[in-house]
């Protein structure tokens, strides 16, 4: 099965592809409803109550799993293969831990203001790219718990639009997280609260 991916979205490769779990989804946009239904249990799950661990790899890969478990089989697991985007799949773990205590150590010594630290958190993230797939959606929501749980700030705005599908917002995006990869957050840190 094949999906066509807007611009700056990661690609399954076919075995990943092979791992979905609903053998009925035939297009982009059945697969599309079914995540998004799958990532509302786990943004409920998310803000119900704080999680101690927020800053934790096995935080951010449960986190994973509940947004997309009931869609992929690889939800919640490393990838193990290279993409268009991100750290090379063994740098993976290692990375996200250090990213993990490299923002308590932000938040505890208030290096940055708060939504620049969940910005830069956000787009480390997504450089990381841990995942097969999801990536955006899940360092959207990880940067949204860090926000309301950690930092005790409202979520973000992300733009006000739709980052899923190709459009003006989506490329508002992708260009503000290519501008933070020049370590110029300003595009992202006006993007997210507008």
């Amino acid at each position: 099965m094949k999906f066509d991916t807007p611009e700056g979205a990661t690609p399954l490769d076919p075995d990943e592809a092979e791992g979905l779990l609903l053998s009925h989804i035939t297009t982009r946009a059945d697969l599309d409803r079914l995540e998004q239904e799958n990532i509302a249990e786990a943004e409920a799950w998310a803000f119900r109550r704080a999680h101690p661990d927020i800053l934790t790899d096995g935080f951010a890969r449960r986190l994973h799993k509940r947004m997309f478990g009931n869609v992929w089989r690889w939800a919640g697991l490393y990838r193990k293969t290279g993409k268009n985007i991100g750290l090379p799949a063994w740098q993976i773990a290692t990375e996200l831990r250090t990213l993990c205590n490299n923002c308590a150590a932000w938040i505890e010594h208030a290096v940055y203001p708060p939504d620049e630290i969940a910005v830069r958190f956000h787009h480390r993230l997504t450089a990381i790219h841990p995942f097969a797939n999801g990536n955006g959606r899940h360092a959207r929501l990880m940067t949204d718990i860090l926000l309301v749980h950690l930092l005790r700030l409202p979520h973000f705005t992300w733009g006000s639009g739709n980052l899923i599908s190709a459009g003006e917002c989506r490329k508002q995006y992708i260009d503000a997280l290519r501008a933070a990869d020049r370590y110029d957050y300003g595009p992202l840190l006006t993007f997210v609260r507008s």
